[in-house]
């Protein structure tokens, strides 16, 4: 298996995958994600993959994409009460349904904790749906901490 920055010839993988996520999302919290969509247009998507501020990176063995991180790089600047930290918040990581319990999130988890410090981040930031507890124990075990806590009242 190799980790490496995703292509255009990466889409067909990385679309469904990213159908996965969203179905999951969906069967959590149908009131909030629509299914059966897709989460990007394909010219979005090539924009993305285009973009250095927004890495994608793959896991693949041959030509099949068994995983992916989506990144972005985020900073406040000029705050009044924040430092100006540069994030790198990752926006999606997915593995597969198929080659789960393998160990390639956590490659790929560990592949972007590397990315981060190389490129000198000062963090790495994520949220978790509250209906995918699997993925919050995940990044647990990654050792990830809960930095704050996002609430609702559903009116």
């Amino acid at each position: 298996m190799e980790i490496r920055r995703a292509v255009r010839e990466d889409l067909e993988g990385i679309n469904n995958l990213l159908c996965q996520v969203l179905e999951l999302h969906h069967k959590g919290r149908p009131d909030l994600f629509y299914g059966g969509v897709k989460k990007y247009s394909d010219e979005e998507l090539y924009a993305i993959l285009e973009d250095d501020t927004r890495p994608v990176f793959v896991a693949v063995e041959g030509k099949k994409v068994l995983g992916y991180a989506f990144l972005i790089h985020q900073q406040i600047q000029n705050s009044h009460i924040l430092t100006d930290v540069r994030t790198l918040y990752l926006d999606d990581l997915c593995v597969d349904e198929s080659a789960r319990g393998m160990g390639i999130g956590k490659k790929l988890y560990e592949f972007v904790v590397d990315f981060a410090k190389k490129e000198g981040f000062y963090n790495l930031t994520l949220n978790v749906w509250s209906c995918n507890p699997g993925a919050l124990r995940f990044y647990e075990k990654c050792g990830m901490v809960p930095q704050k806590v996002y609430m609702e009242t559903i009116l």
